[in-house]
């Protein structure tokens, strides 16, 4: 049975970080590419970030360039989002997807992250 479980959301100020974890398990970790999608309050879900299987090749939607980095462990069956410099709109349900390189997706239940003072 595949499952995606995201952890490491919560209330942060602004300028702060948090970093989200997606544990996956019921999968082949390092033969998929693995994203970070976000749904803000009233929006549609949106891509943030992806990271692909093999060489690892990363991109970022601008509104978290230079501020968000995706990394993975396959050892671990892990893929992380490091978010620094939090705005408001970063506000969010952060939900993990894993996409095998053949096709077939599977997404995690979502994690909130919620950027006030």
């Amino acid at each position: 049975q595949v499952q995606l479980v995201e952890s490491g959301g919560g209330l942060v100020q602004p300028g702060g970080s948090l970093r989200l974890s997606c544990a996956t398990s019921g999968v082949t970790f390092s033969r998929y590419t693995m994203s970070w999608y976000r749904q803000p309050p009233g929006k549609e879900r949106e891509l943030v970030a992806y990271i692909t299987y093999g060489a690892g090749s990363t991109n970022y939607a601008d509104s978290v360039k230079g501020r968000f980095t995706i990394s993975r462990d396959n050892a671990m069956s892990l893929v992380y989002l490091q978010m620094n410099s939090l705005k408001p709109e970063d506000t969010a349900v952060y939900y993990c997807k894993a996409v095998h390189r053949w096709g077939g997706a599977h997404w995690g239940q979502g994690t909130q992250v919620t950027v006030s003072s």
